[in-house]
């Protein structure tokens, strides 16, 4: 696989997800070699254009090269509904760039909903100001929430989907329009683009959640701390992985919890160590 050759010889490590439709991914490692991965991209006419997100690390933010190949670019379980075009998600909700959202909101107030695309621990840490946030903790439960009926509400609302790099919420925004919500717009580029532009003085509030190693990032020192400690209920928005090696779930504990106990245990666990 192409993909895994050209990492591999750049040392650079991290997530790729391919499919039909397009290529998706994270990837950490050398600074030099994320700029030779950029240009050798260039060379492919169907990824010249692909837009490229940076954040500030270490280089050993994944352990593994990791690449799959998926029938979805983002697995909501319903491929059949989802065509892409040089444009991108044919009959997805329209892009709007981080200052378009923020004068759609000077504009038209409260009536605008932002939705929350990620799953619901990652909002925890971080999310739009007043977010509707659905409870699933997969991607595929979205279209069990939104067939639900529970947002029906919204149906009429001026809603703009959101998620980390702008992909989920593409996607999201063409199935809430297949189900009948009117007036749907997408966050062109995803948190990422935004906090770039507005830091945290805009809309959004809090850490934004990533898969690697750092857990999150803050967009500026300023960042408020949402979360809350699972042992001590204190703010922070300092994510760890379980002790128990068996289990997936990250959990909220702060500083001065962590150095006071010999192993962490998420909120599932802990009443089984005790």
């Amino acid at each position: 696989m192409w993909q895994k050759t050209l990492c591999e010889a750049l040392g650079l490590r991290g997530r790729i997800l391919l499919s039909k439709d397009g290529i998706n991914g994270t990837l950490g490692g050398p600074l030099s070699g994320v700029k030779k991965y950029i240009r050798a991209m260039k060379d492919f006419p169907a990824f010249r254009d692909m837009q490229y997100k940076w954040s500030e690390g270490k280089g050993h933010e994944f352990p593994r090269l990791q690449i799959r190949v998926r029938d979805e670019i983002v697995t909501f379980g319903v491929p059949h509904e989802i065509v892409v075009d040089d444009n991108g998600i044919v009959g997805g909700g329209e892009h709007l760039s981080p200052l378009q959202v923020n004068e759609l909101v000077a504009q038209r107030g409260d009536e605008v909903v932002f939705f929350d695309g990620r799953n619901e621990y990652e909002a925890r840490i971080g999310k739009f100001r007043n977010a509707i946030v659905p409870t699933v903790d997969t991607t595929p439960e979205f279209l069990k929430v939104l067939e639900s009926g529970i947002y029906d509400h919204l149906k009429d609302r001026p809603i703009v989907t959101y998620c980390t790099g702008g992909i989920r919420c593409e996607v999201l925004s063409l199935l809430m329009k297949n189900r009948g919500f009117n007036e749907v717009y997408q966050l062109d580029g995803g948190v990422v683009r935004y906090g770039e532009q507005f830091k945290d003085g805009g809309l959004w509030e809090g850490s934004l959640y990533v898969f690697d190693h750092r857990f999150k990032i803050d967009f500026s020192k300023d960042a408020k701390v949402l979360g809350t400690c699972h042992i001590c209920t204190q703010p922070t928005n300092e994510y760890h992985n379980c002790s128990d090696l068996t289990c997936r779930v990250r959990t909220l504990i702060c500083p001065p919890c962590v150095s006071d106990i010999d192993e962490i245990f998420c909120a599932v666990c802990l009443p089984s160590k005790k």
